[in-house]
């Protein structure tokens, strides 16, 4: 039996579809998902968020290098929604092309994201994704994520 999402999908099931946890989890809710096509997800960005002590003291921006995690999550995420129960089969990170940062993201932000994935090629996802603040893209780029079989 495959997953049928019900949306939205909070954080509780992501976790269950996901291995990441705090303070690496990068979404909390999934609001819209075309199965093998595109996926848009959130998360909402709080003072409270660990790397801010230290990027930058006085002046929280949250590090680039985390918003492109976080679409890098949300594109594993999609390719494993719709996958027969039990799969543990996990996405790692394996390339990012074309990275644009086009505004900073502080506190108080809700993070779109919005993957859309180009293809599936010997277990390798090829994604294009972007992160919006109030409809303005704030990042995006290219994404490969690798499948590992557990």
């Amino acid at each position: 039996m495959t997953h049928s999402p019900t949306l939205p999908i909070e954080a509780e099931q992501i976790q269950s579809m996901i291995m990441h946890r705090y303070p690496f989890l990068m979404v909390d809710r999934i609001i819209e998902f075309e199965p093998g096509k595109r996926i848009l997800a959130y998360k909402n960005v709080t003072i409270n968020e660990p790397f801010f002590q230290g990027h930058f003291p006085g002046h929280p921006v949250m590090p680039g290098v985390l918003i492109l995690e976080a679409l890098a999550q949300v594109g594993g995420l999609l390719t494993l929604i719709g996958r027969e129960e039990g799969s543990n089969n996990r996405f790692y990170l394996a390339k990012i092309d074309n990275a644009r940062f086009s505004r900073m993201v502080i506190p108080g932000d809700r993070l779109d994201l919005e993957v859309t994935l180009r293809r599936v090629i010997r277990g390798m996802g090829f994604y294009t994704g972007a992160a919006r603040v109030d409809g303005e893209i704030v990042a995006c780029a290219d994404l490969v994520c690798a499948e590992v079989k557990d």
